[in-house]
């Protein structure tokens, strides 16, 4: 497909009838409409404005919104996006009051691309028909890993109503003909967004799976957001149940696990009533008397690490189970016509307009089991961890209109200005406080109204203080701190950065510098961003830029800790190498003769590994343990200033107090403290340190 970007939209909404002012810059050239009205057409039923160019149809929402995240912190991949919706009835309900067969479809539009920040490297949906006769499909699925795979897979389902409209336009709202000859047409569906930490991006590993069998209470859709750190067990488990897995992969395992259970629930309710019932009738007693909460505790007891997973049977009955330490998230809401379930509460609130108040959290080692009538509840599958949510979901990955993410993000700035003010020596005259967009922007705002607060306790102190002028009371009272815009985004280029090897390259014409607003060699520029993990865009392009800017110093901020360990719950972040943190620890080690203590971790954790103790403890805390925060945060100036800088270099991490005090209950700190939630993620560090050390680049589970 063909590289687009709006880069500017002139209008208030979007829709069939407006008029457009659009630059799109398609194969390195600038074309501009002034008024292309006949252009802007919808995606077929899903009321979605697109623009035709090129021979090509872009939805100009899409456009603007599904641009991959990139800070100069180096973006990174994580999670993966699920939702789920059941219509709780007939299909023709929908119809007579909607007016179109698509509600289900539209609402799964919406949840899917309002979690498009989740996963962008493939999507799935899968969809099963209730009650259907032997001989009609039942259960469809469509996957895709093209460039954009959430409209990709919805076209292809288009096609088929677009088809009944050209060929059986009075059958369009017979929701029984649709059922029986229509694929995409039944009452439950689930999506997911893939965002690969490990495996190709091949359309082999995009969600949902599917467990077939000629049994339709033996089918099985999965979908989830997950990592097991011990994916190599549990399939040496399932082999030694007698099975053949044909991918060693925890999605594979995963699968298989529940599937093997959900075999035995079958055959259990069969030996149950098989003398009291018949078949056909037989098959529909198993399905009303299946215990999946049952099946789930079985499958998922020994699963390692983060997980919220959503199933569906061929039968209709669904499940979405979260792991005990509540590491992933998973939300749900439901009416009398739906049940709901995405990863993000914003989802939901995008697509069916849902009180916040009235979406809830599926609670840790829960799962919420929705039944073939669309009656759901919630089950307590296994006993719950310590709640350890993940942080870097307030922090980065979830979509910050979220009015609490949105209110986490802004306390993470307001909790760094004590930090910030002792380093610019409260020289408030001399300062330009900015952002690096878009991540940033919230942490920015509470930054912002963090220095207002301080200014209002110091303008009430002079003034009570007395014996000043009426020039100084007015000077006192209109000091405001210096708010630029230094860093913009050059949207023309975003779209062009495909792949980290051509990110440092790139980065510098992504960005763009407001010159002349920075009063050279006086000021001090204060600069916030999310998280810092790398540190080679910071070194090599960021701070490069702000030095021609001629500053007299520059600090950046991050408002999240220093990442030191890694993440083995589905955040890429696997090699400890790749962690600036990490590679300042290692050099203080060296600056301080106490090199030798690596060799000392080495052998404790090839010792706990060959032992099968590595589970107890992470043997790399001993390491960072011999340094306070702020030799650390010293020593990542040092590293990240490039050759030649004339500005001086400061950095400022938020402290992992502060980070609880803004999100009290996303308590998972793990790579910033290395306290991991599951016993597997201890065996992970200390087998990721033992890689580091004999210079393996592989991830450590």
């Amino acid at each position: 497909m063909l590289g687009m970007t709006i880069t500017k939209v002139d209008a208030k909404k979007f829709s069939k009838s407006s008029s457009f002012e659009i630059t799109v810059f398609v194969n390195s050239e600038t074309k501009t409409s002034s008024n292309i009205k006949n252009s802007i057409s919808n995606i077929d039923f899903f009321k979605l404005p697109t623009i035709i160019f090129a021979r090509h149809t872009y939805s100009l929402e899409l456009c603007i919104t599904n641009l991959h995240k990139f800070s100069m912190s180096d973006a990174i991949k994580h999670e993966c996006g699920i939702a789920l919706v059941r219509l709780r009835k007939p299909l023709q309900y929908y119809i007579d009051k909607y007016g179109t067969p698509l509600y289900g479809i539209q609402r799964l539009y919406v949840l899917m691309e309002k979690q498009s920040n989740r996963g962008q490297d493939g999507a799935g949906v899968g969809n099963v028909k209730l009650d259907v006769a032997p001989g009609h499909r039942y259960i469809s699925r469509y996957r895709s890993v093209e460039n954009r795979p959430i409209v990709d897979i919805f076209n292809k389902i288009n096609e088929k109503y677009k088809d009944v409209l050209s060929n059986n336009p009075d059958k369009f709202k017979n929701a029984e003909w649709l059922q029986e000859n229509v694929a995409y047409s039944g009452e439950v569906w689930l999506g997911h967004l893939r965002y690969g930490t490990h495996g190709k991006n091949e359309i082999e590993n995009c969600h949902p799976m599917l467990r077939q069998s000629n049994w339709r209470s033996r089918n099985m859709l999965v979908a989830g957001n997950f990592n097991m750190t011990n994916a190599e067990e549990l399939f040496h488990k399932l082999v030694k149940l007698g099975q053949h897995p044909k991918d060693l992969g925890d999605t594979v395992t995963v699968m298989e696990k529940i599937g093997h259970f959900l075999d035995e629930e079958n055959q259990r309710v069969f030996d149950r009533f098989k003398g009291i019932y018949e078949n056909p009738a037989l098959s529909d007693i198993i399905e009303d008397n299946m215990d999946l909460p049952r099946v789930l505790h079985r499958a998922c007891r020994d699963f390692d690490g983060g997980y919220a997973m959503a199933g569906v049977t061929g039968f209709g009955a669904s499940f979405v189970v979260r792991d005990p330490a509540g590491i992933r998230p998973a939300y749900y809401w439901a009416n009398d016509e739906v049940v709901i379930v995405a990863s993000e509460k914003t989802a939901i609130k995008a697509a069916f307009n849902a009180n916040y108040d009235d979406i809830k959290e599926v609670q840790p080692g829960n799962a919420l089991i929705i039944d073939k009538h669309g009656e759901y509840n919630e089950f307590q599958i296994m006993k719950p961890f310590e709640k350890k949510s993940c942080s870097f979901e307030r922090i980065y990955f979830s979509r910050g209109s979220d009015p609490e993410i949105y209110e986490e993000r802004k306390k993470l700035g307001q909790l760094l200005i004590p930090q910030i003010l002792e380093e610019i020596n409260y020289d408030l005259e001399n300062t330009v406080f900015s952002y690096i967009p878009n991540t940033a922007e919230s942490a920015f705002f509470g930054m912002v109204e963090g220095l207002e607060q301080y200014l209002a306790d110091w303008r009430l102190k002079r003034i009570t203080e007395g014996n000043m002028s009426p020039e100084e009371i007015k000077k006192v009272l209109s000091f405001r701190p210096r708010i630029e815009k230094l860093v913009s985004k050059d949207v023309k280029l975003r779209t062009f950065i495909t792949n980290d090897d051509e990110r440092d390259e790139m980065v510098s014409h992504v960005y763009e510098m407001t010159y002349e607003v920075i009063r050279k060699g006086i000021d001090t520029v204060v600069l916030i961003d999310d998280s810092i993990v790398r540190g080679t865009t910071l070194e090599k392009s960021i701070l490069k830029m702000l030095d021609r800017l001629s500053p007299k110093r520059i600090i950046i901020v991050s408002s999240a800790p220093q990442i030191r360990y890694p993440d083995c719950y589905g955040i890429d972040m696997s090699k400890m190498k790749d962690f600036v943190a990490f590679r300042a620890m290692l050099d203080l080690l060296r600056q301080n003769g106490i090199e030798y203590m690596k060799q000392e971790v080495y052998a404790q954790s090839v010792g706990a590994l060959q032992t099968d103790n590595a589970y107890n403890d992470n043997f790399v805390k001993q390491l960072y343990s011999k340094f306070t925060d702020e030799e650390i945060s010293e020593k990542i100036a040092q590293i990240v200033t490039p050759e030649n800088m004339v500005a001086e270099v400061s950095m400022i991490y938020q402290t992992v107090e502060n980070l609880h005090k803004a999100c009290p209950n996303h308590l998972g700190d793990w790579y910033f403290t290395g306290n991991y939630p599951t016993p597997g993620g201890n065996r992970v560090v200390n087998r990721a340190f033992v890689n580091f050390m004999e210079g393996k680049l592989v991830r450590a589970y």
